[in-house]
């Protein structure tokens, strides 16, 4: 039998941080380093003249001779990890432990053997099956964080919209009672301080439990623009404010709802922090590859010093003793969610007593440029018919109560009930019906667009209707489009949802 290692390599082996053995075409144990005794406990005095497979339990064991054997009449050499065995080594005591075995074929006239380097992975596979467990837990903690938020948009909401109706019924009730006017007045406006907080912050913890999904397209910017005009011309015109928009026929390609909520939040904070002189909003087409927005203002302005923070949550420029709060300081801090989810870029400049410029940056559209969406001008809003006859569907007691009080005191004929078999059970005894009004999510599952379309169909006529929600989920955003179906989502005030059915019962 040939003498091996040479000395040489003896003392490079034995010395070697990893059990080392080398192995002949038999399977028989030539060579074992002091970590092999380290590794299994037992001596390696012991176990040299032994068959390798004796260090494995004995369920590897035949199939590990049939690999050895292929291994070594290959007789190629091979680069150390460059054939890797994933086994259970056989301790001393009996005890079993996961061992990867990296192997390189040697030839040594007149015959060839391995050597063979082992590890220990117990360590490494404790830590795989930690992180697994992380990401398991992890997993669970989005889940239950993304029910807890589709909860909240609902049930939070649920109570506000109750404020909020019972609010504007109140306040007809006391038209002549000045003082009474008053309180409800204030009243309402707590009410929607509430519901922009809470708006905010469950924002806020959507983006951060990765519930909004962007949904790209290519649309024209000009469109969106309108729409931000229209929503905010009336605010900055009762703060004495000039709201400049300049039309931008460029197209670009990004989810255009959560460009618009970013818009609809600078726009704003920008009328916010604004208090004489305007606010604009204009496109700037640089370059091919992208277009600017950008949002100006003549405002108090951002020092030098807070720039680097007004992202961060409740911060507010100016800290808590320069006025009078006009928010919580949430709007940019969704803003620059919303940025770095759909990979887009914000800059911002601002001036001491002159104001600031918010510039974002998306990327052109490449596909050519498709005409702008018509706006159609909104029809004036008149009193809606005072017998008109509405069906309303709500399962929270409170809401629908509610409701029916502020149609009530409109002078509107209201049916209220809490469920579509309700709903179905009364059209089919009664259908005589203007405008059906009806909640998204109701008990056991059943939606407010399974009762629009079972009225509908147990009337046999598209009966216009109000689908009223506090989801704001892609679920909403994606539902089909119906011209003679809105939307109303909770809470909504008084006057806005007065107004909507005045407008959607005005062509009758």
């Amino acid at each position: 039998m040939h003498p091996l290692p040479p000395p040489v390599i003896r003392a490079a082996l034995q010395d070697a941080p990893d059990a080392m053995l080398i192995v002949d075409s038999t399977g028989t144990i030539r060579f074992a380093n002091e970590q092999v005794k380290t590794l299994f406990g037992k001596p390696r005095e012991e176990l040299v003249g032994r068959s390798v497979e004796a260090l494995m339990p004995e369920r590897f064991r035949a199939g590990h001779a049939i690999h050895r054997d292929q291994f070594t009449k290959s007789k190629q050499a091979r680069p150390m990890g460059g054939q890797r065995l994933d086994l259970f080594g056989l301790r001393a005591d009996g005890s079993e432990f996961p061992l990867e075995i990296s192997l390189k074929s040697i030839y040594c006239e007149p015959e060839w053997f391995a050597i063979a380097a082992l590890r220990d992975l117990t360590l490494r596979a404790a830590a795989e099956r930690g992180l697994k467990e992380a990401w398991a837990s992890a997993d669970r903690a989005n889940l239950a964080k993304s029910r807890f938020l589709a909860t909240a948009s609902h049930d939070l909401r649920q109570p506000l919209q109750t404020l909020a109706l019972l609010n504007g019924a109140l306040r007809r009730i006391v038209e002549d009672r000045p003082v009474a006017a008053e309180a409800l007045a204030q009243q309402g406006q707590a009410i929607e301080s509430m519901s922009r907080l809470l708006n905010a912050l469950l924002d806020i913890g959507k983006l951060e439990s990765g519930a909004v999904k962007p949904d790209p397209s290519d649309f024209v910017v000009s469109s969106l623009f309108e729409e931000l005009r229209r929503e905010f011309a009336s605010v900055a015109e009762s703060k004495g404010l000039n709201l400049r928009v300049t039309p931008c026929e460029e197209c670009v390609h990004s989810d255009p709802s959560l460009v618009g909520q970013i818009l609809r939040n600078l726009v704003s904070n920008a009328i916010k922090y604004t208090r004489q002189g305007w606010v604009a909003l204009r496109c700037l087409h640089d370059s091919p590859a992208s277009v600017r927005i950008e949002v100006l203002d003549t405002g108090v302005g951002i020092p030098a010093d807070q720039l680097g923070y007004i992202y961060d949550e409740f911060f507010q420029v100016g800290g808590p003793h320069s006025g009078a709060r006009e928010g919580y300081g949430l709007g940019l801090s969704i803003v620059q969610r919303l940025v770095k989810l759909l990979g887009l870029k914000l800059d911002v400049q601002s001036e001491i007593g002159r104001g600031s410029v918010f510039t974002l940056t998306l990327p052109a559209s490449h596909s050519a440029a498709s005409p702008a969406r018509e706006i159609k001008a909104q029809p004036l809003v008149r009193a809606a018919p005072r017998a008109a006859r509405i069906l309303l569907v709500e399962d929270d007691a409170g809401v629908r109560n509610a409701t029916r009080m502020l149609l009530k005191s409109e002078g509107y004929d209201v049916t209220a009930l809490a469920s579509l078999a309700a709903a179905l059970e009364h059209v089919r005894h009664d259908g005589r019906l203007d405008l059906l009004m009806t909640d998204y999510h109701l008990s056991d599952g059943e939606t407010g667009t399974q009762v629009i379309a079972s009225v509908r169909e147990a009337l046999g006529r598209p009966v216009k209707a109000v689908l009223m929600t506090g989801d704001t989920s892609a679920a909403i955003r994606a539902l089909p489009a119906d011209p003679l179906m809105r939307v109303a989502s909770k809470p909504v005030n008084s006057e806005e949802l007065l107004s909507l059915l005045s407008e959607m019962l005005a062509g009758d």
